[in-house]
């Protein structure tokens, strides 16, 4: 696997600056070990983002302790979390996929003073010392506006969502309903929760197309899970044809992982909202490694283009994600087209 960015971890373990109100590290030194869990492996993105981790450790100098998996069961997250802290774990690094389920856990690591660093997902309740992650309503957003404008504000489209447990599927799925009411109010939608999973998603986009021979846009919460099993129920109906054929069907994603980038290119679907697989491991270890230090930050832009907001219980660093289309798939800066 080849990497475009380069990290200067030198420099970004002394600071974060930043513009306007001043993101910055303050103190502390020490350091410590970092335990991590990945929330599963039945993932393009994620099993990308558990490629870049110990490429990202190594860049940035991190203690990391062998990795645990957590294979989307919260119950497993709990007892790889306790296991971790029982093997000297300053620090966690973790991905909930049920962020509700996960209070009573972070609970106990606040107790006993170890910083907790989630990746992608927010926990809804339970101390946290930074969210890593991207604005998910402005994936919803970004959808709606793109399948809105295709059909011309008009006709029939599925969301096929995530997991409404998770803040995640909440936030996608309330966005893009909240945008096609207000914008586009000549479009029905069809909401399918999937739980992540792509037998679900397959199933449910079987029935709605029976069922509405006329849908004419697919929303896609997780390529990664979602991509392969829309392209075979496409395939199978006759309906995975090119974007100037009447029968197509536009289809938007979220993920930004290259199989979506090659179904872009050849004309199966229509767009994707690039998740920063790359820079999720970067910084869930850069701030892991600042919160075993001491070092604290505080709400403000930052000098990666992202920026950080308080949230109820901690900080989230909302990072950058690209809507990629036909226009701009091939763009070498994105993590995409830098895997090999």
């Amino acid at each position: 696997m080849k990497f475009g960015r380069a990290v200067a971890a030198a420099a970004l373990l002394a600071v974060v600056t930043a513009c306007g109100s001043g993101t910055t590290a303050e103190g502390g030194s020490g350091g410590g070990k970092v335990g991590i869990d990945h929330p599963r492996a039945d993932s393009d993105f994620w099993n990308s983002y558990i490629k870049y981790v110990p490429q990202m450790a190594g860049e940035l100098k991190v203690d990391l302790m062998p990795a645990t998996n957590s294979q989307n069961d919260v119950a497993k997250l709990v007892n790889n979390v306790q296991a971790l802290t029982g093997q000297g774990a300053k620090v966690i690094v973790m991905a909930p996929q049920d962020t509700g389920a996960i209070a009573n856990t972070l609970q106990q690591l606040e107790n006993k003073k170890i910083p907790v660093v989630t990746v992608d997902t927010r926990p809804d309740k339970g101390k946290v010392y930074m969210v890593v992650r991207a604005d998910n309503r402005a994936y919803g957003t970004k959808a709606c506006e793109f399948l809105g404008e295709k059909l011309g504000g008009k006709g029939k489209v599925v969301q096929l969502q995530g997991a409404l447990s998770s803040i995640n599927g909440r936030d996608r799925s309330e966005a893009f309903l909240e945008c096609m009411k207000t914008k586009f109010p000549g479009i029905t939608v069809f909401s399918e929760p999937t739980e992540w999973e792509g037998s679900k998603a397959a199933s449910m986009l079987q029935t709605r197309l029976e069922q509405n021979p006329d849908i004419k846009g697919v929303y896609l919460h997780a390529g990664g899970v979602h991509l392969a099993p829309t392209l075979q129920v496409l395939k199978q109906k006759g309906l995975l044809v090119a974007p100037e054929d009447p029968k197509h069907i536009f289809v938007i994603s979220n993920d930004g992982i290259p199989q979506e980038f090659e179904a872009i290119r050849k004309g199966e679907i229509d767009a994707t909202v690039s998740q920063p697989a790359d820079l999720y491991a970067k910084y869930a270890l850069f701030y892991a490694k600042a919160a075993a230090e001491g070092k604290t930050f505080k709400p403000g832009p930052t000098d990666h283009d992202s920026t950080i907001i308080q949230l109820p219980n901690g900080l989230e660093d909302q990072l950058p994600a690209p809507l990629v289309t036909k226009e701009n798939v091939d763009d070498k800066a994105l993590w995409g087209n830098q895997v090999k």
